[in-house]
């Protein structure tokens, strides 16, 4: 048998790896459960919503109003115009 064949190293290599698998998954575990404690703190994992390169919008008009007059309110913009007469 050649030396990487070896039925006690394959062995102890894997048993290696999966050592190596368990410590970087808690270490993972271990970063995002203090990214979440932090964001829960103070709130500094937030992010800012970007506007598009340019600062305008193009296509996009104005809503106009619409407002309804009340009865008194007709009354008094008729008198006006009555006036202006």
């Amino acid at each position: 048998m050649s030396k990487k064949n070896n039925l006690s190293k394959r062995k102890k290599q894997y048993e290696f790896e999966l050592q190596r698998e368990k410590e970087e998954r808690e270490k993972q575990k271990k970063k995002l459960q203090a990214k979440k404690n932090k964001m829960k703190v103070d709130g500094s994992g937030k992010t800012k919503k970007k506007k598009g390169s340019s600062g305008f919008q193009v296509g996009k008009k104005k809503k106009k109003l619409k407002t309804k007059l009340t009865a008194t309110a007709k009354a008094k913009a008729a008198q006006a115009m009555e006036l202006d007469k």
